[in-house]
């Protein structure tokens, strides 16, 4: 079992990965992002994000409920159904669905991101929150009979409330229900790189026991996708790579080791 997972970014080729799953025989499952869309739908709506750094230095987007509104716009609308179109244009029997639908991926509201403004601590709430489970039996009754699940957030906590998460996290409590020894985690750059700004700078390998220190090495989004990364082998993932969704064929690359190997 593979999880593929398609980052949100602008430049992420996904007819190419998508061309390229209809060749796969293993089975599959996809996590999509869509924060380049979901950016330029808030700002055409006049409601720019907001991006909280908690004091361990994570960030997120902060999301209120007109931020909510866009991200299910653009995540499990626009993004999503685009993704099933492509998937039934390659033979790929795709059914798209948000953690929400059939309560697929269930988890529990945030109660505060600390966070300081200026010197001062401050609590901010907001409708986000972290995975915990998956309805596995859903899951399964897809993919027993020959479906492919496009999941995407929003998740639903435990008031039956939508909120946001992270797909890494999404993808760490799939991994786990369906013990996939494989993620694939497709981004726009060549891989993890030593230096963000230097795509010469790749580092081809990391070992599993080496991502708590490079947790500390990196900032933003990135601090928190090696945090995830760190979990899904805590659980049994044996390899998880990291490549380049923009691609001609992002995933034949990543299957044939290009990008970061972490195992």
């Amino acid at each position: 079992m593979i999880i593929v997972k398609i980052g949100g970014g602008k430049t992420i080729n996904i007819a190419g990965i998508i061309e390229d799953l209809a060749g796969i025989d293993e089975p599959y499952v996809i996590v999509h992002g869509a924060n380049a869309l979901r950016d330029k739908l808030a700002e055409d709506l006049g409601q720019p994000k907001q991006v909280l750094t908690s004091v361990k230095g994570y960030s997120s987007v902060y999301s209120d409920e007109k931020l909510l509104d866009v991200m299910m716009m653009a995540y499990a609308g626009l993004r999503n159904k685009r993704i099933v179109e492509l998937c039934h244009r390659h033979g790929i029997n795709a059914v798209g669905l948000s953690g929400l639908d059939g309560k697929m991926v269930r988890g529990t509201r945030n109660k505060g991101i600390r966070v300081y403004q200026g010197k001062k601590l401050k609590i901010v709430r907001d409708f986000s929150g972290k995975p915990r489970s998956v309805n596995t039996s859903l899951l399964h009754l897809l993919l027993d009979n020959g479906y492919v699940p496009v999941l995407t957030v929003p998740i639903i906590d435990e008031h039956n409330a939508a909120i946001n998460t992270e797909n890494d996290d999404v993808v760490r409590v799939l991994q786990e229900a369906l013990k996939a020894d494989t993620v694939i985690n497709l981004i726009e750059a060549p891989g993890f790189l030593e230096n963000k700004d230097d795509a010469a700078s790749l580092i081809k390998s990391i070992s599993a026991s080496d991502l708590a220190a490079r947790e500390q090495q990196v900032e933003g989004r990135m601090k928190r996708k090696m945090l995830a990364l760190k979990k899904l082998f805590e659980q049994g993932a044996s390899r998880i790579i990291i490549s380049d969704g923009r691609a001609d064929y992002p995933v034949t690359d990543a299957l044939a080791g290009n990008g970061t190997v972490i195992a």
